[in-house]
Parts: structure tokens; C-alpha cells; sequence
């Protein structure tokens, strides 16, 4: 088959790879659609060391099942699926909890941090255990099945928030995931989203997507700016898509006493962290960590257009021209692009 092969750090080739055979409680989906996710752009230079060579990444993807192994019994060839980008085990006391997020024994796909290597689906096939899938919609296209993955990140973050009817949230940081938290909070009836960022354009699509303010981060104290439109409150949550120290400082600061921040973003390792202003407010701070059986609901949302997906994709472009798209995503500030879609 042929695959996009990270064979050595900020380098992609186009090349033949050995294509998969499904083990027992296995499939190989035929690829048709796969995303480029920010994290491949940052294993791709090296920069998280989760990604290392040789490697095919990709777990944003869309495909049909070309094959089954012994002990499948639900799928048959032919089947259009997405899957969880997470192989959890369905053994560990968190996968029976219903938590196979945290699975003690994970793994994901197209990501080698060094103690396990697991090939991703930029390549034409990639093989997968069937619990892993889930069906597509009949009236839902590939490309948009491809974006399950990154709406599933935003859903499941605004469900470990809580968000009430009557409450403020910020989200600090209108990247991709930003942007469809927001779309995720109007879903959940989220009374009022303030959006932040230092991007026009990036905010512009926030507002079209439902939220109520958008403010430049930049632009004065976007903190006493929220306090402003609070009352003097704060917001009751807050969700910081990006992960470094200042949009997390922000976060915080925007929220009202005992209120709610949601950690989504993860760019950086490290952080810090402002202990007093946590103690003194009682905040609450919550981790979010990809999804955890939302699957169904987000495929659900994508094709009935409650959450927008394609305004949010820039580029769809063969696979084989994947190590250009790369570069470009690479570029101070994304080249102006937000998802690229690479098909085999």
C-alpha cells in the first residue's frame, strides 16, 4: 500500500509500507479521508517527542472496512465507519468504569512515544480493533466523519465542565478545538461565550458559531474586560484550548469565585501555575482528556449541522501531496489554514 511515512523529524515520503492484516478482533478500514491534527504537526518536528520515526501518523479518519479478522461480529466488509483514536483495553478497572479514556494500558493511534509504536491511517489501510468503531451516518461524507475525532475532544470537554443553562463560559483560544467548544457550549444552552484570542479572523468565525462576545486577547485586560461584561462576577467556567502559561493565567483569572476551568489545550508539558489564585477563589480546575463514548453523539451533531464542520476545513488534498501540506501548516500561524484533510 502506499502511506505517508514520517522517516525522520519535519519529513514525510510517499512511499510502499507493508499493508495490514487484521488480527483477531481486528478490521482494516480502507482510509478515505484523513485529518492533520496539531499534535501530527508537532510530532512531525519533533517537538513533543511523541512521535517518533519511522512512523505513519493520522488518527483523525473516515474510511470502510475492507476486512475482518477471526472473532468480528458485528462488521462485514463494506461497512463506512470513524473510530476512537484511542485503543484502550476494555479490561482495566477504567475502561469497566466506563472511562476507557484513562485505560491503563492505551495506546494511540499513529503515535510512538518510544515504548510503543502504533501506525496511524495516512496510508491507504490501516488495521484497528473493532471495538474501536463506530457507524457513519448514511448522509454524512468522509471528510465530515474525519472531524468526529476533534468534535469529540470539545464535546466531551464542555460535559466535564457542567455547564448550566444559565452560565457564562469563556474559551481562551479560538483554534479548531476552540472553535468547536463554542459550538458545543450553544449546543448545551450555554446562556452567555465570551471567546478569546489574538486572531480577527479566528474570533469572526467564533461569533458566527454562536458566541456572544469575542475579544482580543492583546487588546487591554481581557480579564477585567470579562469582569466587566459579568458584572463584576467572573465567568462560572472557562476552558483554555491553547496550554501555555499565559492563556491558563487568563483562565483563571476570568473566572468568578468557586467557578470552573476546564483544561483542554496541551501545547506545552509545563506551566505555571497561579497556586494562590486557585486557593484563595476555591476554583476548581479539571482536566479534559479526548473522549470517552461521545462518539455517537458528536457523529450525530456533524450531520444534522448542530456543530459546523465545514467551515472549518481549508483544504482536502491527496495524500500523496501531504509532506507540502505539512510545511505549510508548519508556518507561523498555520499558513492562515485550520484543517487540512489528506486523502489516500
Amino acid at each position: 500500500m502506499k502511506a505517508l511515512v514520517l522517516n525522520r523529524y519535519s519529513q514525510l515520503d510517499y512511499q510502499e509500507f507493508p499493508a495490514p492484516e487484521p488480527a483477531a478482533g481486528e478490521v482494516v478500514v480502507r482510509v478515505r479521508a484523513c485529518g492533520v491534527c496539531g499534535s501530527d504537526i508537532h510530532g512531525w518536528d519533533g517537538s513533543t517527542g511523541r512521535r517518533q520515526p519511522p512512523l505513519i501518523m493520522g488518527h483523525e479518519a473516515s474510511g470502510v472496512i475492507a476486512a475482518v479478522g477471526p472473532r468480528v461480529e458485528r462488521w462485514r466488509p463494506g461497512d463506512r465507519v470513524t473510530f476512537d483514536s484511542m485503543i484502550y483495553c476494555g479490561e482495566c478497572a477504567w475502561c469497566r468504569s466506563g472511562q476507557s479514556n484513562l485505560c491503563d494500558n492505551r495506546r494511540v493511534i499513529g503515535v510512538s512515544p518510544g515504548d510503543y509504536r502504533q501506525h496511524g491511517a495516512f496510508a491507504e489501510f490501516v488495521a484497528l480493533p473493532a471495538r474501536l468503531l463506530f457507524p457513519l451516518p448514511e448522509a454524512l461524507t468522509y471528510e465530515r466523519a474525519a472531524m468526529a475525532e476533534p468534535v469529540s475532544i470539545a464535546v466531551h470537554a464542555v460535559q466535564r465542565g457542567r455547564v448550566a443553562a444559565t452560565d457564562t463560559a469563556v474559551v481562551v483560544g479560538t483554534g479548531m478545538i476552540g472553535l468547536l467548544v463554542v459550538q458545543a457550549l450553544r449546543h448545551a444552552g450555554c446562556a452567555t461565550i465570551i471567546a478569546v484570542d489574538i486572531d480577527d479572523k479566528k474570533l469572526a468565525l467564533a461569533a458566527e458559531f454562536g458566541a456572544h462576545h469575542a475579544l482580543r486577547s492583546d487588546a487591554g485586560d481581557p480579564a477585567a474586560a470579562i469582569q466587566q461584561l459579568t458584572g463584576g462576577r467572573g465567568a462560572d467556567v472557562s476552558f483554555e484550548v491553547v496550554g501555555v502559561t499565559p492563556t491558563l493565567d487568563l483562565a483563571l483569572r476570568a473566572l468568578k469565585k468557586g467557578g470552573t476551568a476546564v483544561l483542554v489545550g496541551n501545547v506545552a508539558p509545563k506551566t505555571d501555575f497561579p497556586l494562590q489564585l486557585v486557593v484563595t477563589r476555591e476554583l476548581n480546575v479539571v482536566g479534559s482528556c479526548a473522549q470517552s463514548g461521545e462518539y455517537p453523539l458528536c457523529l450525530d451533531l456533524i450531520a444534522r449541522g448542530v456543530i459546523r464542520v465545514d467551515p472549518l476545513i481549508s483544504a482536502v488534498a491527496p495524500l500523496a501531496e501531504g509532506d507540502a501540506w505539512f510545511r505549510r501548516l508548519s508556518a507561523k500561524g498555520g499558513g492562515g489554514l485550520m484543517k487540512v484533510i489528506l486523502q489516500p
